[in-house]
């Protein structure tokens, strides 16, 4: 029985309640920090290492979004997909906070207010770094949109390695095989940092990404892993 002492926050329908709260938060920081990731990276590689600078950050995201375009329409699905995303991410960061319209309005060259005169000697000089990030976060959203069209093939062999390893499970548990929560568990986690810092490199790899390749190495590995999974869970509930 519960305790009368117990606090709100602690109780079930608390955590039923703010679940959906904390796990928008989680995702929001998640977000943050992937942005500062890719713009970090961004900015090294048009600063120190890219002759080019700029101009081949803009050809990887053209070059992407070509790409996704064409993976989407060979599934059947609009151009929008891939588009959405990216604008959708663009939107949340530069639109919303106005740096989109400040910069429009600082390029047409009319008149300014002298706090707008100030901000907009700021803003030249920090344009190259402004500019790589308005173009990384775009690519970011590409490249997620991207991602996402390998997700229907990753349920599918998942659900097979999946059922493959119930299968194989079955078969230990009326034969007497042994048990091992330890493949359990790393099976399990290493599914999590494979999804996990896989996805990470394809969104923020600073050169092209050979997307049906890297994909599809994930979604094999992750219907392998889950295989693992599910072959070694507990005979005995």
């Amino acid at each position: 029985m519960a305790s009368k002492n117990t606090s709100f926050h602690e109780g079930p329908l608390a955590n039923v309640l703010l679940s959906p709260l904390k796990l928008a938060f989680s995702l929001g920081l998640g977000l943050v920090a992937m942005l500062l990731v890719a713009w970090s990276i961004d900015w090294v590689f048009v600063s120190r290492v890219w002759p080019d600078g700029l101009d081949r950050l803009r050809s990887l995201l053209a070059a992407d979004l070509g790409h996704g375009i064409a993976l989407a329409a060979r599934q059947g699905r609009a151009a929008g997909e891939i588009t959405g995303p990216a604008n959708l991410l663009y939107g949340l960061v530069f639109e919303t906070t106005g740096i989109h319209d400040m910069g429009q309005r600082f390029a047409d060259g009319s008149a300014l207010s002298i706090p707008d005169t100030v901000v907009r000697r700021s803003y030249l000089a920090n344009r190259e770094a402004i500019e790589t990030a308005m173009v990384g976060t775009q690519l970011l959203g590409v490249r997620f949109a991207t991602f996402m069209r390998f997700l229907p093939v990753l349920l599918l062999l998942y659900t097979v390695g999946a059922a493959d390893g119930l299968t194989e499970r079955a078969i230990r548990r009326s034969s007497g095989g042994r048990e091992s929560a330890s493949l359990y568990h790393r099976a399990k986690y290493l599914q999590m940092v494979a999804l996990g810092l896989g996805g990470v490199a394809l969104l923020v790899w600073p050169g092209p990404v050979a997307w049906e390749l890297c994909g599809g190495l994930i979604v094999i590995v992750m219907g392998g892993l889950g295989r693992q999974q599910w072959a070694f869970y507990k005979k005995h509930l």
